[in-house]
């Protein structure tokens, strides 16, 4: 029995090996994959956000990137913070809502840094 074992079990493994590789290497793919989707939404999402809180914030143009970064900043800032507050918005409208709250306050903050250097 134990004889049998032990030749059976590296046939095993070694039939298990390649298949078992494909699943970690289309994994490890599929991780970066949506890694990458999440970062492109997260930049659509960041611009739609900083371009409203520019809207809200009048004054003198940030630029493009400078919202886009502003936008992110705030969704991230207003989604750790509120929470933290216990403020819960509970659905994707009120978090986005937060989001552009976020970004408003981070576009103040980043304006009256600018105008006192």
């Amino acid at each position: 029995m134990k004889n049998r074992l032990a030749i059976l079990l590296p046939a095993v493994l070694l039939h298990a090996g390649p298949a078992l590789a494909q699943e970690e290497a289309a994994e490890a793919i599929g991780t970066g994959v949506g890694l990458v989707i999440g970062l492109l939404i997260a930049i659509v999402i960041g611009a739609i956000v900083g371009w409203l809180a520019g809207l809200i914030v009048k004054g003198g143009g940030s630029g493009f990137w400078t919202n886009v970064l502003v936008g992110i900043g705030g969704s991230i800032l207003a989604n750790v913070l509120l929470p933290l507050l216990g403020i819960s918005f509970g659905s994707i409208l009120g978090t986005f809502f937060a989001a552009v709250v976020g970004a408003v306050i981070l576009l103040l903050l980043v304006r009256m840094v600018r105008r006192g250097a």
